[in-house]
């Protein structure tokens, strides 16, 4: 049976696309997030069995995205990795990188473009869009978590089987 730690990493590793990093990055996250103390580069690829050059990669991933940050570790010269210890932290973090790397060079992309009614509305809908990712970003968890249960789908009516 695997462990909830394993699996941890596993649904990091396969959400990994739905926060814009790559899947090696997504196991070091999950490694990094819940480790008791900052792992270095060796601790990582010993849990993950990565290899140097994939979590060497995965880091500079996280640290560009602002998912993870390295610090010296004390007595040695190597540098720890840590994260925020909140989910909604990390999902702040994402909304940041989304906005940054995806939506803003998109609106900049549309106001270069010659007047054009579908431009036009395609940008006041990008900019909505970033608006609230931007109002999201700066929530504290409590109103994200209010914001996404009052936005959630109602869960659909399980269908009764009919007697034959």
């Amino acid at each position: 049976m695997p462990s909830p730690r394993s699996d941890l990493v596993a649904i990091f590793t396969d959400a990994a696309a739905l926060f814009g990093i790559s899947r090696p990055a997504g196991q070091c996250l999950a490694t990094i997030w819940r480790a008791p103390n900052p792992p270095d580069a060796d601790a990582i690829m010993a849990a993950t069995g990565l290899s140097r050059s994939a979590v060497s990669t995965a880091l500079k991933e996280l640290r560009e995205t602002g998912m993870v940050h390295a610090e010296r570790l004390q007595g040695t010269r190597r540098d720890g990795y840590s994260a925020p210890e909140n989910a909604w932290a990390l999902l702040r973090q994402h909304l940041a990188l989304r906005l940054r790397r995806d939506l803003m060079p998109l609106l900049d992309r549309l106001a270069a473009l010659p007047a054009d009614p579908g431009a036009v509305d395609l940008a006041k809908m990008l900019a909505a869009v970033s608006a609230w990712l931007e109002a999201l970003r700066h929530m504290t968890p409590a109103e994200m978590e209010h914001e996404f249960a009052r936005t959630a789908p109602e869960p659909r009516a399980k269908k009764k089987k009919k007697k034959s």
